[in-house]
């Protein structure tokens, strides 16, 4: 689980919560009118510009942004260097034992396979490249349909804002109807920000981060494999994981 994220969220909303509890008026933040507006407008502008597949994947997205955890970059290194070293050890069909170990991180899983079945490294970086160019395009889509919706649900509360506004003036000769038709222009609003800034960009925000960092990992699990199925020396292998990761976290494995 992403501790940062699901902290973020719960102390924001939190604070929102608490705010309007000492307010005392916990009920006249809840308007059905409003909610349907933004909340379904968004949703359904927001597939106006993507499929439905997509769009409903991207509630998954969300979920997997709060209880997908990326190793370390200089934890997936040292593993690769490990695989490395066991290979140049006890040789490549030494790995099969390691490969059926490893179904919580099928990329590696995979490319090491490809190197234990004799494929040259230059064709584990080919095949694997694609894998990993196939893996970038579905993140930055997942992205992109966050950062639409970032931008529909302001638009949608401001819709409902005139709407309610709208039928506050067309009813001003029925005082107990401005209430409810000035809830509905406030409340869009409200509900526009709330999902725009608080759930849309910041999500958005950290599938990137996460995606980069997720293609960092695998890029150092696929030069492993590569080198590998090369029989490079690991001291090699060392220099090589060191060229993509950044400065502040390079191995010293042999040191």
């Amino acid at each position: 689980m992403d501790i940062a994220t699901l902290f973020g969220l719960v102390a924001g909303f939190g604070l929102v919560a608490t705010a309007i509890v000492l307010g005392g008026s916990v009920g006249s933040f809840v308007d059905v009118p409003a909610l349907l507006i933004v909340f379904g407008g968004t949703f359904g502008i927001t597939m106006v510009s993507f499929s439905v597949k997509e769009t409903l994947k991207a509630q998954l997205i969300i979920l997997k942004t709060i209880f997908h955890r990326i190793p370390e970059a200089t934890d997936a290194a040292e593993e690769g260097l490990r695989m490395a070293v066991q290979a140049r050890k006890d040789g490549v069909l030494g790995l099969q034992k390691a490969i059926s170990a490893l179904d919580h991180n099928p990329f590696l899983q995979k490319s090491l396979a490809l190197a234990v079945d004799g494929t040259t490294g230059n064709d584990i970086e080919r095949i694997m490249g694609h894998e990993l160019d196939g893996m970038a395009a579905r993140h930055a889509k997942g992205v992109s349909i966050l950062r639409r919706a970032a931008e529909v649900s302001p638009a949608m509360g401001l819709i409902g804002t005139l709407i309610g506004l709208v039928q506050m003036l067309g009813k001003l000769d029925d005082p107990s109807s401005i209430g409810p038709a000035m809830a509905v222009a406030l409340l869009t609003t409200f509900y526009g920000a709330v999902l725009a800034n608080m759930v849309f960009s910041p999500m958005a925000g950290k599938l990137e981060r996460n995606s980069s960092e997720e293609i960092m990992v695998n890029r150092l699990y696929l030069t492993a494999a590569a080198s590998i199925g090369r029989g490079e020396n690991p001291r090699r292998l060392e220099m090589l994981l060191n060229t993509i990761l950044p400065p502040t976290r390079r191995l010293h494995y042999f040191e």
